[in-house]
């Protein structure tokens, strides 16, 4: 699936323009972010949002300029996904640094990390002989990179979303434990779908995982808060979650793949099921 960008692509990217662009991209993410910190309640997932589809549509014009001329005009939609989890995850851990001067490194590191995410699709977006394996180690590092940020970062911006006192709402309610459980499902389909992207062309697999990825994200994400899992290890435990089943996808057969999809269904299923149900018996 390709996205149009309305322009003639050429064989090769401007890198002085591409970088140039980029860079106004990223910092112009990183004023919103600074003053999003100081946002709290609904507006500030409304302004994540903005932020979210902001950065998405300045990636597509930045991209399209790479696309080969042999592959026509569009910028799959892949790449466009791991830009647009990187500043999402940004704008929500950036809310775990205290308001004052360590917020200047911590704007400057994700600034950082925006750019090599949006040079490395770029990249890929120029090459016409497909990732390589140098290639396919750089996304997944950064998606496992920007997963952590993100996971930490929807907790923070959900209420309660810490257990260990960091938050001042106490425990969850059912509402904000299902709040969470969407946020860290919705960061890791962005992940996965991309992930998937870099080892199939088959739109049905693609999504498949990338689906089974955020459902099996929300029912870990629901459990390990459940279980009162201090502060950043329940984030980082999301994200073995993720790397894990990303690691047997990854060296899944190419054949007979229907059976494993409906065993995969059932277990998430009950694996749903079973947390809901102890979920609630915690906090009856």
């Amino acid at each position: 699936m390709t996205i149009e960008t309305g322009r003639q692509p050429s064989r090769t990217i401007d890198s002085m323009s591409t970088l140039s662009g980029s860079r106004d991209l990223v910092a112009a993410s990183m004023v919103v972010v600074l003053l999003s910190r100081f946002v709290d309640g609904p507006a500030a997932w409304i302004v994540g949002a903005c932020l979210l589809f902001a950065v998405a549509f300045g990636a597509l014009q930045l991209l399209g300029d790479g696309v080969p001329a042999t592959e026509g005009p569009g910028v799959p939609v892949e790449s466009l996904m791991v830009p647009a989890a990187t500043v999402i995850s940004i704008f929500g851990s950036i809310r775990l640094v205290p308001a004052g001067i360590l917020l200047v490194p911590a704007i400057m590191i994700g600034a950082w990390l925006l750019l090599r995410v949006i040079g490395t699709e770029a990249r890929l977006l120029a090459s016409t002989s497909g990732p390589s394996s140098a290639d396919r180690t750089a996304v997944v590092g950064q998606a496992l990179i920007v997963g952590l940020l993100g996971f930490s970062g929807m907790a923070a911006l959900v209420p309660a979303g810490f257990p260990d006192g960091s938050s001042v709402f106490g425990a969850p309610t059912g509402a904000q434990l299902a709040a969470l459980a969407v946020a860290d499902a919705f960061m890791a389909f962005l992940l996965g779908y991309r992930a998937a992207a870099l080892r199939s062309s088959n739109l049905r697999d693609v999504a498949w995982f990338a689906l089974t990825s955020a459902a099996l994200v929300a029912i870990a994400a629901a459990a390990l808060r459940a279980m009162e899992i201090p502060r950043l290890l329940g984030p980082a435990l999301l994200v073995l979650v993720f790397f894990l089943w990303d690691a047997v996808h990854a060296r899944e057969p190419s054949r007979r793949r229907d059976a494993r999809w409906i065993w995969e269904t059932v277990l998430l299923a009950v694996l749903g099921v079973l947390v809901v149900a102890w979920s609630i018996r915690l906090r009856s």
